[in-house]
């Protein structure tokens, strides 16, 4: 895909560059570790706080360690959620992004397994 070298002004029109300043593999931009790397689908509003709306992209990296902080693909008691994760007094806690959601508290007897670390949101606008 092309790329222009000019930048497209958000606030007052700027004139635009007549040239291609490359061409941009999407795959460069998004992928650092193919490897490791795979695609899923966001369903739900859960996340809507941190950008991620139904029917998005998700790009997830399973080689990142998956820190407090960052979003993550994770399996909940065999169901595929997308969560901050976050914790609480030695406790994981899987938040969401949206205050009509409940966080998630995981105990005792849940079955959590991490996928991998969200690294970029593909969605249309």
């Amino acid at each position: 895909m092309p790329l222009f070298s000019g930048k497209v002004a958000a606030g007052f029109p700027s004139p635009a560059d007549d040239y291609i300043e490359k061409t941009l593999d999407l795959n460069e931009l998004l992928v650092q570790r193919p490897a490791a790397t795979f695609f899923v689908r966001a369903e739900g509003e859960s996340m809507l706080g941190a950008g991620i709306h139904p029917n998005d992209i998700l790009v997830v990296d399973r080689s990142l360690e998956p820190v407090t902080g960052k979003i993550i693909i994770c399996a909940l008691n065999g169901e595929l959620t997308v969560k901050r994760l976050k914790s609480e007094r030695d406790v994981i806690v899987l938040g969401a992004e949206n205050p009509a959601y409940p966080d998630i508290v995981v105990q005792d007897g849940m079955d959590m397994v991490i996928w991998g670390v969200v690294t970029n949101v593909i969605h249309s606008v």
